[in-house]
């Protein structure tokens, strides 16, 4: 007797069986989330940018939605990364104004 081998399907990709649907990237803006906390905000922006597209394409159907929990994840990092950088530039224009305000007075 022999055994019947029977087929396997790939483990690799994970969407749910419907190929017709665009792979998520929501690894690559969580990345970009987090850059744009850590060191540069202009990650944020696109991160921001990229998570609202794609979670707009998965709403609509047409984008794979088992990244949809990181992609709000780095949208969200993203806007944190943009509104530090935001409140930063406004303290360090506050710092610079009394800088000039105090030397100008001689304090």
């Amino acid at each position: 007797m022999t055994e019947q081998q029977i087929p396997v399907e790939p483990s690799g990709f994970q969407g749910g069986g419907n190929s017709n649907l665009a792979p998520h990237r929501g690894t690559l803006i969580l990345v970009l989330g987090i850059l744009g906390i850590v060191c540069c905000f202009i990650c944020g922006i696109v991160a921001w940018v990229m998570g609202n597209t794609d979670l707009r394409q998965m709403a609509e159907g047409r984008m794979d939605p088992s990244g949809e929990g990181l992609t709000q994840a780095g949208k969200i990092c993203g806007i944190v990364g943009v509104a530090l950088a935001i409140a930063g530039l406004a303290i360090w224009l506050v710092m610079m104004a009394v800088g000039i305000g105090t030397s100008a007075i001689g304090i």
